[in-house]
């Protein structure tokens, strides 16, 4: 057998409600998936066919701190739902989606807003807004044995005390079997893959020394300080 050349990287994980850890494959996060917050970006918020970006696997921080990012000036929260997969494949039909499930758990997307809205303008990918270091703030994910299947509840975002976003989880277009489904068309989906769901409108920015307090009806909240 051959040797690494370089210390293998690690296996990034988050941990899970009640012991144990949950290794990081993929994070796939779907764009514009709730009607009003389509329409906040410029978007048209009819049924068109999804589309994903991809965060890295270690963007993903079960931590009570969010680092506030070098080279911008416009950092945007937005509250999401993860989903995470304990198993994966290809063409998965919806009606068996939800057996792929491991358990789900609130997280943010916080994104580079200015450098997203820069890149957008010259048709460029977005990871440069998406994909940097902490931007994955999570709770521990807890098991689908422990919460159920969430297709409704409550999605709640305050900063310092004053709500900022507010939703429901029926309200996504796209609901998470349909999000695996269409996932599983393009890509072979595999267990350890995280789904991030989308966000309510009222994203906006945050500054050093602000409390961000995320929650979604049925889950553990996340409460995270900006340094």
């Amino acid at each position: 057998m051959s040797e690494f050349v370089i210390a293998a990287p690690k296996i990034h994980t988050v941990p899970v409600s009640g012991g144990g850890e949950f290794p990081v494959r993929r994070v796939y996060c779907i764009g514009r998936n709730y009607a009003a917050h389509s329409i906040e970006m410029g978007d048209d918020p009819d049924r068109d066919p999804p589309f994903f970006f991809q965060k890295n696997p270690n963007n993903l921080c079960a931590s009570d701190q969010f680092i506030y990012p070098p080279k911008t000036g416009d950092v945007h929260y937005e509250i999401e739902m993860a989903v995470a997969l304990k198993k994966g494949g290809i063409n998965i039909p919806v009606s068996r989606a939800l057996d792929h499930v491991y358990g789900y758990a609130v997280c943010l997307d916080m994104t580079r807003r200015d450098l997203q809205g820069a890149a957008k303008a010259k048709g460029r990918p977005w990871e440069i807004g998406k994909a940097f270091e902490n931007s994955g703030p999570i709770m521990p994910i807890q098991p689908v044995a422990d919460v159920g299947h969430l297709d409704h509840g409550r999605v709640e975002l305050m900063v310092n005390g004053e709500t900022k976003q507010v939703g429901d989880l029926n309200q996504m277009i796209w609901k998470v079997p349909e999000m695996i489904t269409y996932l599983s068309e393009y890509f072979e989906l595999g267990a350890g893959d995280v789904i991030m769901s989308g966000t309510p409108s009222g994203v906006g920015p945050v500054v050093r020394g602000d409390e961000i307090s995320a929650s979604i009806q049925g889950l553990n909240p996340l409460k995270i300080k900006v340094i």
